[in-house]
């Protein structure tokens, strides 16, 4: 990977001050993300009271590396990174997360930071609930833990095979594995990106996306303009990805079953 080379994405100050909505909105949304609909009845009536409603702006951190934590986030149609910082080079993205999880899986394991950095990737609405009183109600909901549990080990899954796929698959296998799964986190096959973020996303140069991208947007797949991209034929741009979509999709089902999957 050339990450030496790779650009960094503009940041923007967290969102903690911009929520909106109340919790009766929370009430309309918990159907928006996987894990909230997985949870016990019992367990998520709980939690309701304290989610509010935000919108997590692309590039908009959530928190810095070794920074504290003070929220955890449930994404609806935001997609966000978790991504990795080097000395002296650009971050690297070590996961992604979307409508089928939750940003703060070191405040379940009991961690108040972590090295990571974690950004909104792509726009959209998000649940919000400060870590204080998430670790409040962990405490005590019904079930909660084991299924966030199973649901870091999912994340693991997807970074253990992320860097084995960084490794040893093609750039066009490895862009045509993240434009699937970010299809799959915002609901629809046209949403907005960049070519400074895909290449931050998947660590190597602006110039290896643009090739990648122009050939599948050559081959029929994708359309891929003005940061806008459109998947034009999911089941052929699957079959041009690496296993490691097929792998992680599968992983997740496995550990949290239908419940969770993405919407």
């Amino acid at each position: 990977m050339h990450t030496s080379e790779s650009p960094t994405p503009r940041l923007r100050p967290s969102p903690d001050a911009a929520s909106v909505g109340t919790p009766r909105d929370a009430l309309q949304a918990r159907d928006r993300n996987g894990l909230l609909r997985a949870l016990s009845p019992e367990a998520c009536a709980a939690l309701l009271p304290h989610l509010e409603s935000i919108e997590i702006a692309s590039g908009q951190v959530l928190w810095r590396a070794d920074g504290p934590i003070h929220g955890v986030f449930f994404p609806q149609t935001a997609v966000c990174s978790l991504l990795t910082p080097l000395e002296g080079e650009a971050a690297v993205e070590s996961a992604t997360v979307g409508c089928e999880g939750m940003v703060g899986v070191p405040v379940v394991l009991g961690s108040p930071t972590t090295h990571t950095l974690a950004i909104g990737q792509i726009a959209g609405a998000a649940m919000r609930v400060d870590a204080s009183r998430f670790r409040d109600w962990l405490a005590s909901a019904d079930g909660a833990v084991p299924l966030l549990l199973r649901y870091a080990q999912a994340l693991i899954e997807q970074t253990a095979q992320s860097v084995a796929c960084n490794r040893k698959h093609e750039m066009g296998e490895r862009c045509a594995r993240w434009l699937l799964a970010t299809r799959d986190r915002v609901g629809g096959d046209t949403f907005q990106l960049t070519h400074e973020y895909l290449a931050a996303m998947l660590g190597v140069r602006r110039a290896s996306v643009t090739v990648a991208a122009g050939m599948l947007q050559q081959a029929g797949l994708i359309r891929y303009s003005r940061g806008r991209v459109t998947i034009l034929d999911r089941e052929r741009l699957e079959e041009a990805s690496c296993e490691c979509y097929r792998v992680v999709r599968g992983q997740h089902a496995r550990l949290l079953g239908a419940a969770a999957e993405s919407t």
